[in-house]
């Protein structure tokens, strides 16, 4: 069957495959430099979909399989992701300023230069995660799992890294301002780097 998916708002057609259902016509989707602003695509299987440089502001992702994902240049500002799965995507430049990803699942992700200013990432598993040059200021990483990641050049300026595994790559070099109050913190994210 011929599936189209439209902007609800423009009319504009985004996607137009014959698949036998929408699921299918999702896969492998070539969405590149799609406007998928606040689209409802929770659960979706997004699975190595092209979505390079798309619209995905405040978009609903939540429990969305976006596994292999090319999202390489696009805005997720303000998207929900939580219990995401984003294992081994491209989000490379990508805009993800004050998205909810709790809960996500970033194994091996590329976030290299990505902005995740004010980002929830609580209990995230970024585990071999790229994330040289990335603005995490302000981001809550509280128990999220940051084993082998590489944090070279990155911000963590006034980021929440309560309880979060802080065995990172060792030759780092990141942008770190900790407020008094969070000295034991400090102290265990210093500690963990050595």
């Amino acid at each position: 069957m011929k599936i189209c998916i439209k902007n609800r708002i423009s009319g504009e057609v985004i996607l137009e495959k014959e698949a036998g259902s929408i699921k299918q016509a999702l896969e492998d989707a070539n969405l590149e430099g799609a406007n998928l602003e606040d689209a409802n695509l929770e659960g979706a299987n997004l699975e190595c979909a092209n979505l390079e440089d798309a619209n995905l502001k405040c978009a609903d992702l939540e429990g969305a399989n976006l596994e292999g994902a090319d999202l390489e240049g696009a805005n997720l500002e303000g998207a929900n992701l939580k219990g995401a799965n984003l294992k081994y995507a491209n989000l490379k430049d990508a805009n993800l300023k004050g998205a909810n990803l709790k809960g996500a699942n970033l194994e091996g992700a590329n976030l290299k230069g990505a902005n995740l200013k004010g980002a929830n990432l609580e209990g995230a598993n970024l585990e071999y995660t790229n994330l040289k040059y990335a603005n995490l200021e302000g981001a809550n990483l509280e128990g999220a799992n940051l084993e082998g990641a590489d944090l070279e050049d990155a911000n963590l300026e006034d980021a929440n890294l309560k309880g979060a595994d802080l065995k990172v790559k060792s030759s780092i070099r990141c942008t770190i301002n900790f407020i008094a109050s969070e000295y034991e913190q400090a102290k265990d994210f210093i500690e963990a780097l050595k």
